[in-house]
């Protein structure tokens, strides 16, 4: 287990007053008794960089089922390699859990390789509870629809500006999204953070009905790039619209880093969703939830689609 996965199972732990055993960093097998889903404030600390967002993935579903308001501070890695940026996390997985529960998610502070430091406070108020969990609405996420405007934040720390870093990543962005006759707004920003970094993240927001956007059925694609040492602003630019750009392409309803995310939800409130790649965590996450609830998912990997049976 890395610090993020060990900090995960923490918060879990605490949201169902659960019992944990043999849980340290590097740790190969845990046993993890759970009791009752319960509410509360909270504070977990990755420490460094560790991602702030897988710790909130995990702690999501039991957040939603849970009769009283959780409210947490989780502080770490904002934007970090391997997992889900914040304004990805913000813009496209949370409109989909608020089908779910009143979610507020709130960046306090940016935290990048190395040092971190970055602070999120995530507010829930679950609808349903696993009393009542029938009559939540199903996923409908099975077809993309049209096509509606393209969104993004072009972020740096604050000591990038002079270099205009923002900027020019926001530029090559909407350069390589030109062909869309949509529009496109992609903001920029400057943080103070204790380690230098920047980043872009894009959505495309699409709807079933040409005239308007449906926001209790949201249909939105994600994609981000990082940048690093040595690596042009407007290398990172293009690199998050040409990723946007393939999601959008392949016709899906849910991007390949959205899916395996949205598979707990299938299972557990039922319907179906199309994403644009079947990945090993995709997959994997079919397993594990297999494992808890039963064989309860349909899988077609040649079109893309997992529905509950």
């Amino acid at each position: 287990l890395a610090p993020s996965h060990v900090t995960s199972v923490e918060a879990v732990a605490h949201l169902c007053d659960a019992e944990v055993d043999n849980l340290f960093q590097g740790s190969k097998e845990i046993t993890f008794r759970p009791g009752q889903l319960t509410g509360g404030r909270f504070e977990f600390d990755v420490g460094t960089a560790g991602s702030i967002s897988l710790v909130l993935q995990s702690c999501l579903v039991p957040a939603a089922l849970s009769k009283s308001r959780v409210i947490m501070d989780i502080k770490g890695g904002t934007d970090v390699k391997w997992s889900m940026p914040f304004d990805y996390m913000q813009e496209v997985f949370v409109p989909q859990m608020q089908r779910y529960a009143d979610i507020e998610l709130k960046l306090v502070r940016r935290g990048f390789y190395p040092k971190g430091q970055g602070e999120v406070e995530l507010k829930v108020k679950g609808k349903y509870t696993l009393e009542n969990i029938d009559e939540a609405p199903p996923v409908r996420l099975g077809k993309q629809g049209h096509l509606m405007q393209i969104k993004g934040v072009s972020f740096a720390s604050s000591e990038l500006q002079e270099a205009e870093v923002a900027e020019r990543q926001q530029r090559a962005a909407r350069r390589a999204l030109a062909k869309y006759d949509v529009p496109i707004q992609i903001r920029t920003e400057y943080c103070e953070t204790a380690s230098a970094g920047t980043g872009v993240v894009l959505w495309a927001i699409f709807s079933r009905d040409p005239d308007d956007i449906d926001v209790m059925n949201p249909i939105r694609l994600g994609a981000d790039a990082l940048g690093e040492k040595g690596k042009r602003a407007e290398v990172v630019g293009e690199e998050a619209a040409k990723k946007l750009i393939a999601e959008i392409e392949k016709g899906a309803a849910v991007d390949q880093h959205m899916c395996d995310n949205m598979i707990p939800f299938v299972a557990l409130f039922g319907g179906k969703m199309k994403t644009s790649e079947l990945t090993k965590h995709a997959k994997t996450n079919v397993y594990t939830v297999s494992k808890f609830l039963g064989e309860r998912l349909e899988v077609d990997e040649t079109k893309g689609l997992i529905k509950r049976v």
